[in-house]
Formats: structure tokens, sequence, C-alpha cells
């Protein structure tokens, strides 16, 4: 039986049928091709572009390949019970549909809140970057087009352009978007791969000396105040440069590459059969971005003394770029920033894509509106994805998003913690599930992916925690005020009270 108010909880069963109502239904053309593909489009973006070359200069050194390892643990161990979840509750809404289950509604429209900070910023920071990256495009192809216009309000639009065109293509259908994600995404593995290739003939095997730097009193990562790591904060320790604690301070920052393979999850209703392709899907992506990641990684830290990839004083950032033209392959810059260009189109595409199934599994529950969970007549909810493409070409036409980004990442890890600790709980309250893929070692992966979370969340800013808990309390306010009185679940339960008071 559902619980009563905050606590109610949709089950299993209820949510599947849900998933056949007329009108909110999804159409069923992907495959665990499809899944992996989306998974690596929407992971290999900016990140190993840029994040790489200038964390190895800033924070870890050389060692930022064991950085990369344990992030990819971490999220591996958290991937594993997004499978568990995703193969029993084949769904739209991800970690939204799955707290429901487990954790009852209040907490259910919390992640759902969270979720739409970790995919709508996301969308649109990306974006403001791509625009910047085809400026760079066009400059080296002899093209002077400034893709930010403006005096005093900004427009910004090569992003508008971006969130536009993939709009349409996520209106059209997904089957289409996963076509087109996939030539891209050939393009840019094809240009990592060549990263590695090329890099591999420049390496110095003195570089790798010391793997694990000396731990220095400050360094080009060094914050005080509020700006600083929340762990540094609480702790009073500021050594996150270099060093040991450098190098676990630089995971929770190379985390934000991997942000994205959960996108996977929120498709498993458009899935042909969710219980074995969505965790291929999942696993199978990560696996791949991070045998390239740690090979990048690798090449780069050998390619060029680390020092040499810190921040300029004028805050210009290393990136694999850098790495070339300082060993005068200056040719690759241009392969790479194509290479950028492609990365950051998937990304978004991606990243709108989930945005739109978690809203759409939200308003089919009538914690946003019902009117928003129709489906057109390509099988897709066309009227949450063209909300979202206004909202999100705004964001990226008129704001700088860059400021959030770190919000998007200690929502995701907010997210992932719920996930790992809802895998435990529907164990112990519903046994009998069919599980098309089961987490080894429960509760031993479940806890491991809770506690590396909560440490990757503890070395991130103490202000991306302020402004969290500020976009956070801003949910609340609107489930008390709308979503909790025009909840499905709690109108069924007031029925059924009604009725079992007039028998």
């Amino acid at each position: 039986m559902p619980g009563n108010g905050l606590w109610r909880t949709k089950s299993i069963e209820q949510s599947i049928a849900d998933t056949d109502e007329p009108g909110t239904k999804l159409r069923k053309d992907l495959t665990a091709w499809d899944l992996t593909v989306f998974g690596v489009a929407v992971v290999i973006g900016a990140g190993i572009f840029t994040l790489t070359a200038s964390t190895a200069g800033n924070i870890a050194g050389p060692s930022v390949s064991l950085s990369f390892v344990l992030a990819a643990i971490a999220c591996a161990l958290a991937a594993l019970c997004y499978a568990e979840f995703a193969s029993t509750v084949p769904v739209a809404g991800s970690a939204y549909t799955f707290s429901y289950a487990t954790f009852g509604e209040f907490a259910a429209w919390i992640i759902g809140w969270d979720l739409v900070l970790e995919f709508a910023v996301g969308s649109a920071a990306v974006a403001k970057g791509w625009s910047a990256y085809l400026q760079t495009t066009l400059g080296l192809f002899g093209l002077d087009v400034k893709t930010e216009v403006g005096d005093g309000i900004k427009f910004d639009w090569g992003a508008v352009l971006l969130v536009a065109v993939l709009t349409v293509l996520l209106v059209i259908g997904t089957k289409l978007s996963s076509r087109v994600s996939a030539v891209i995404t050939a393009i840019k593995v094809a240009v990592v791969l060549l990263v590695i290739v090329l890099g591999i003939s420049y390496i110095k095997a003195e570089n790798y000396s010391p793997f694990i730097p000396p731990a220095a009193e400050s360094g080009p990562a060094a914050h005080t105040g509020i700006e600083q790591s929340l762990f540094s904060l609480i702790t009073g320790y500021s050594g996150s440069t270099y060093g040991v604690l450098g190098m676990l301070a630089a995971a929770s920052i190379v985390f934000f590459a991997f942000i994205g393979f959960d996108v996977v999850a929120t498709t498993a209703e458009e899935t042909k059969n969710p219980q074995k392709a969505v965790p291929r899907g999942i696993l199978g992506s990560l696996a791949i971005v991070t045998v390239l990641y740690v090979a990048v990684t690798l090449v780069i830290t050998g390619m060029v003394p680390y020092k040499e990839l810190a921040t300029q004083p004028d805050g210009t950032r290393a990136t694999l770029a850098s790495a070339f033209a300082q060993n005068g392959v200056d040719w690759a810059a241009t392969v790479i920033s194509v290479g950028a260009l492609a990365g950051l189109t998937t990304v978004v595409m991606v990243l709108m894509l989930g945005q739109s199934r978690v809203l759409f599994a939200m308003s089919r529950d009538g914690l946003l509106p019902r009117g928003l969970a129709k489906t057109g007549s390509h099988g897709t909810p066309t009227r949450i994805t063209i909300i979202i493409g206004v909202l999100v070409a705004i964001a990226a036409g008129f704001f700088p998003a860059g400021k959030l980004e770190e919000m998007v990442n200690v929502g995701t890890l907010f997210a992932f913690i719920l996930v790992s600790a809802g895998v435990m709980v529907l164990r112990r309250t519903r046994p009998d599930l069919s599980r098309g893929f089961r987490v080894p070692l429960v509760p031993l992966v479940p806890i491991l992916a809770i506690l590396a979370c909560l440490w990757l969340m503890l070395n991130l800013t103490a202000l991306t925690w302020v402004r969290f808990l500020i976009w956070m309390a801003l949910g609340v306010v609107v489930y008390f005020v709308y979503s909790r009185r025009n909840s499905v679940l709690g109108k069924q339960g007031e029925r059924a009270g009604k009725s079992e008071g007039t028998n």
C-alpha cells in the first residue's frame, strides 16, 4: 500500500503500467548499441579536450591518470546500481522514478528537481562552450566571425542555433537522434584516438617523474574562504595541490568529465529489451570512455612537463592542443578543435534528451502539469522538448552559464547516492521483483558507491554547496505550492479514502 503524504510511494507495477497509457506512450526503438552510443556521446565532451591538461598542471601532475581511475571507480559503483534499477524499473525518469518507488514522493520530487539542475544547466553551459569552439574553428579556416554579439546585453547566436537544431532532432524521434549521435560520436572518438596514437611518439619518460609530485603549500588550485573545497573549509587543511591529496582532489574535478552516463537510464522506457540493453549500455559506455580518458592523460603528461600545463597568470588554460603546440605539431590544434566541436554537439543533445524524459515522468505523475506529458506523432514528448529547447536557448543565449557548472556535479553526485541507497531498500522491500541485472556484493557495493560520492562532494567548493541548497529550497517551495496538491498518486489516495468512508 502507498504511504501517506510526503512518503507515499508509487509501486513498480503502477510505474510500468503507466508506460502503456494512451497519449503518453513513448516509442520503443532503442537497442543496447544505441544506448552505448548515447553514453559515449554525452561523456566524451569538452572534458577530454580541456580538463585533462589543466588538471594535471594545476593539481595532480602525472598522477592525474590515477585521478581518472578513481573517479571511474566511483562512477562504476554507481553505474552498477543504476543498471539494476533501470533493468528492474524500465521507466522514463531515471533516479526520479527509482526514488519514487523506494523513498516516496517528496524524495522523488527533490531528486527530479535536482536532475533539472544537472541537465538544463549542463545543456546551457555546454552549448556556450560549443559556440566558443565554433568561433575558434571558423577562425582556423580564416573566417573571423563572432558567435557572441552585442555591447550591453550579449547574445550568443551560436549556442541558440545549436539548441534549435537539436530540439528539432529530438522532436522528430529518439532513433534519428541516436543515428546522428552515432555519426558525430564516431568523429570525436576518431580524433581522440588520433591524439593518443600521434602523441605516443612524443612521450618522454622523464616527464613522468615524479609521478605523484610532492605536495605544495600553495599552487594554481589554491582557494580561500567560500571558494575553497568544503573539505578544506571543515578541516582547515588547504594542501590540495599535488601530492596524494592533490591526486584525490583532482578525482573530484575530473569526475565532471564522466557526468552523463546516467542519462542512459532515462531512456529505459524507449528500449526494446531494457532488462539486458540498459545495463550493457551503461557499463559499456563507461568502460569505453574510461580507457580513452586514462590513455589521453598518460599521453599528454608524457608529452609535456606537468608544470607547463598549469593555468597561466592571464587565466589561459592548457588543452590537448597546447601539448601538441609545445611539440611543434600545430596542425593538431585544428583537428582537436573540430573534434571538440563534434564532441560538444552530442553532449548537448543527450543532456536535453535526459532532461525531457525526467520532466516527462514528473508530468505524467502530476508533479508538473499533466498536459506536458503528451507525446506527439513521432512518439516523443513534443511539448516538453520544445519548452526545454526554448529555456535552454534563452539561458545559453543570454546568460554566462560557466559559474553554474559545479552545481551540475553536486546534483549528479546527490542523485548517485540516492540510487545506490535505493538498491538496498528495494532488495529488502521487494525481493520478489524480476531483476534483469543484479548488483554483486550487496550491500557492500552500494555502500562503497555512497562513500565514494560523498568524498567527491566534499571536494566541491563551499560556494557550490550554498548555490545547491538555494536551488533545493526553491524546489521544496514549488512542491508544497503545486506538486503535492496535484499529485496523481495523492489524488488516487484521496479517492480511495472517500470510497472507504462511504462504505
